[in-house]
């Protein structure tokens, strides 16, 4: 059978050497102090990696007689190279020390650039989980000091300063024999070989694979600690249904680890056996010369030392090519995601037109389709519709029937897979894309309030451009001036208890006014209303949809909703049904045709009948 590759829809292989040029520019560019540390590392790292082997030496070579020294004046001697010896390790340790703080800054620099990609793709993109997979890889990329980005760069930084640790031992080890040299050379390069196969086969077949589980593990404990979940969990017993996900999740976590276990327990043995073979070559050709009488007592100790510790620095070399193979394999994980789509604010928003000023705004799609990437079906197929400016429409049908989307691809969220639309006759992919994002002040079902002040949740602005006095108004236009005065700070109440602990949580209700008052404030041309009732019942929800229109003046409002409470004070009325708009008219004109629309509102009209009115709704 013909094995199947597997798919990678958004990895590239960007290689070694371009992710090395990466994470170097990274350091460049956020702070070159650290290439000073790095020529000082270079200098002090193989001082002492070696100083110690002609300590050695001297005592050695100072007890069989070769030095005429006093015992006071070698007392001295070693005590002065105790305090130089002691003095650069002190200078080492301080530059690893400032090394690594700022290496944990550049890379949290990264994680900002990774969450602001994420905030700027294409909205559609948070659907996909091959997207969200990505996402995963490039958080773990940058997740710790030995991951990814960061690993990268200290793998670098300690590759270089072992090199200059090699180049002294290749030296001193040369004036013995370089045969010795070359075994030691080659016996690391095997065990490089196997390390890097070993890190490549643990990639591909653990961590790779482990994507969905980080996803998956994340989503399990915030719902089991998230306090918008905490009822549902209490009062329908969910907390074994979770403790089952989860345990779900550990058999495949532990079965992943001991996998990966397995695969380095083998590099291990492998290593291990390469380094006895190296160290046992050395012994042997010292021992070998000193029995002769071709080598001193006190060189015997100095070659011995220095092969040791060339040994190791070798290793370390060697080793680090493999690991940094391995860091950038998952720099391949980063860069997937900051390079896919090719979007940024510098590339995309700023090649695009602003939005022209103009009294109304009218939008035409023009036979549009919609479908999500590698779905079969259309989510919305072939709709042409006009909404001129100034107008009410009310977009109504079941759950499903494809009206968010419809206001997705109007709000360019997302975008259309055939046809276009245009706004004032331009197709609005044509248009700066926050400049037209401008043009919209929409309410969704889910009102998220962030960790903000009042004032700045209902801008959505910075402090210094929040308008207080504005949102204090909005407030009220919305129908929360008496919770506004139960408040102490106002306006400048923190919202919710995750930065702080007088944070203030509002109901479903409350909520759903903020975002009545997010739209007045941004006043924008054109309202969009995606169910951001649903929660209310139907006379509740009539009744604000008709306070709300009153508020807006002459706005362009869209409302969406699967009631039809809006669509009496709506100039028209578009029925979608399975993907696609089925029927478009006035409110009259719709029931006399008796089609779908109008028995959906011969089900549904006794909810809007207010019991404490007389009035009566006619059917």
């Amino acid at each position: 059978m013909k094995k199947v590759e597997e798919k990678k829809p958004y990895h590239k292989d960007y290689g070694l050497l371009s992710n090395s040029r990466f994470v170097l520019n990274c350091i460049w560019e956020e702070d070159r102090a650290i290439f000073i540390h790095l020529v000082i590392a270079m200098i002090v790292g193989p001082v002492l990696n070696y100083s110690w082997s002609f300590i050695s030496k001297f005592v050695i070579d100072t007890a069989m007689g070769k030095y005429n020294l006093t015992l006071m004046k070698f007392a001295a001697i070693a005590t002065a190279l105790g305090i130089v010896i002691l003095l650069i390790e002190m200078l080492q340790t301080y530059v690893y020390s400032e090394r690594w703080s700022r290496l944990i800054y550049i890379r949290i620099k990264q994680i900002s650039k990774k969450n602001r990609k994420a905030m700027e793709m294409d909205y559609y993109h948070m659907e996909d989980t091959d997207v969200l997979d990505c996402f995963q890889k490039a958080g773990n990329a940058t997740g710790g000091n030995q991951q990814g980005v960061e690993g990268l760069m200290h793998q670098i930084l300690d590759f270089l300063v072992s090199l200059a640790a090699v180049a002294t031992g290749i030296v001193i080890l040369t004036t013995l024999n370089p045969l010795v040299v070359l075994l030691l050379v080659f016996l690391s390069i095997m065990s490089a070989v196997f390390s890097n196969k070993t890190n490549k086969v643990s990639k591909k077949l653990v961590w790779d694979k482990l994507a969905p589980w980080w996803r998956k593990n994340s989503y399990i404990d915030e719902i089991a600690s998230d306090f918008s979940s905490a009822k549902d969990v209490r009062m329908f017993s969910l907390k074994q249904w979770i403790l089952d996900k989860k345990a779900e999740l550990n058999k495949e976590r532990l079965a992943a680890q001991s996998l990966n276990e397995k695969v380095w327990f083998f590099n291990s043995f492998m290593w291990n056996v390469l380094w006895i073979a190296g160290q046992s070559g050395v012994y042997a050709w010292l021992l070998y010369s000193v029995v002769k009488g071709n080598m001193t007592v006190g060189n015997f100790s100095l070659y011995l030392g220095s092969a040791g510790i060339f040994t190791q620095n070798v290793n370390s070399i060697t080793g680090s090519i493999s690991n940094l193979m391995a860091r950038s394999r998952e720099v391949d994980d980063f860069r997937s995601f900051m390079d896919f789509e090719k979007f940024s604010p510098e590339s995309d928003e700023k090649k695009g037109i602003p939005v022209p000023k103009a009294e109304k705004y009218q939008f035409v799609f023009e036979n549009v389709s919609f479908k999500y990437p590698r779905a079969e079906n259309y989510a919305l197929k072939n709709l042409n519709i006009t909404v001129k400016g100034g107008e009410r429409l009310a977009v109504v049908g079941l759950n499903g029937a494809g009206k968010s989307t419809f206001i997705k691809l109007m709000l360019r969220l997302y975008k259309p897979t055939e046809g276009r639309i245009l706004l004032n006759g331009t197709d609005i992919q044509e248009f700066d894309r926050t400049s037209y994002f401008e043009v919209f002040a929409p309410l969704f079902q889910e009102v998220n309030l962030f960790a903000f002040t009042l004032a700045e949740n209902i801008s959505m602005q910075t402090p210094e451009k929040t308008d207080k006095i504005l949102a204090e108004k909005c407030l009220k236009d919305a129908g929360l001036g008496e919770k506004l005065a139960e408040l102490s700070s106002g306006v400048d109440t923190q919202v919710l208890k995750v930065i702080y602990d007088d944070g203030v949580d509002f109901s479903g209700g409350e909520k759903q006014k903020i975002a009545l008052a997010r739209a007045l404030y941004k006043d924008s041309p054109v309202v969009v209303l995606d169910e951001p009732t649903a929660a209310l019942d139907a006379i509740a929800e009539s009744k604000l949809y008709q306070s709300f229109d009153r508020m807006i003046g002459n706005k362009t409002a869209i409302y969406i909703s699967h009631r039809l409470s809006s669509t009496q004070f709506c100039n028209n009325v578009a029925m979608f049904k399975d993907g696609e708009m089925i029927e478009y008219g006035t409110h009259q004109s719709l029931l006399a045709a008796g089609k779908d629309y109008a028995e959906m509102w011969k089900v549904q009209a006794q909810y809007y009948v207010d019991q404490d009115s007389s009035e009566k709704v006619e059917a």
